[in-house]
């Protein structure tokens, strides 16, 4: 048996998995980290209400940058 990480353990005692959230706008890496909007949206995982454009991240009703607070609403 091995040791859990800090993290693991903390995840554990909540029993709810915390959703990754994405950047507010893509760094155009060749190999798309794991908070990429584009690689969000093509993947189906990004939340509700949220588009992509110009490689930036925005909502889908009037299509506005998203701000931080918005952004922690969503998940």
């Amino acid at each position: 048996m091995g040791k859990k990480s800090k993290k693991a353990a903390k995840a554990g005692k909540a029993g709810v998995e915390k959703r990754k959230l994405p950047k507010r706008e893509c760094c155009v890496s060749k190999s798309r980290c794991g908070r990429c909007p584009i690689r969000m949206l093509k993947e189906g995982t990004l939340p509700d209400g949220l588009a992509v454009k110009k490689r930036v991240l925005v909502r889908a009703a009037d299509g506005k940058k998203v701000s931080k607070k918005e952004l922690q609403k969503a998940a």
